[in-house]
């Protein structure tokens, strides 16, 4: 198996796959905005919040989910 066969099985997700991803999260989490951040390596979500915004930043989608359910549990 070549490098690229093998980064595109098991190494980091494709932009379309980290797309796929944020869109996910956005369908799940109405009026969140989720990206993956290339310069960082990280997942950020712009939670709406009553008390204004907040920015979020995780490893993965799943912490982002987390986090993002404990934002909103928070208020």
């Amino acid at each position: 198996m070549t490098a690229d066969g093998d980064a595109a099985g098991h190494g980091e997700p494709t932009p379309a796959m980290r797309a796929a991803t944020a869109r996910g999260l956005q369908e799940q989490f109405p009026g969140v905005r989720v990206w993956f951040g290339t310069a960082t390596g990280s997942w950020w979500a712009m939670v709406p919040l009553r008390n204004g915004p907040r920015l979020l930043e995780a490893e993965t989608p799943q912490r982002l989910r987390d986090a993002i359910l404990n934002a909103r549990a928070r208020g």
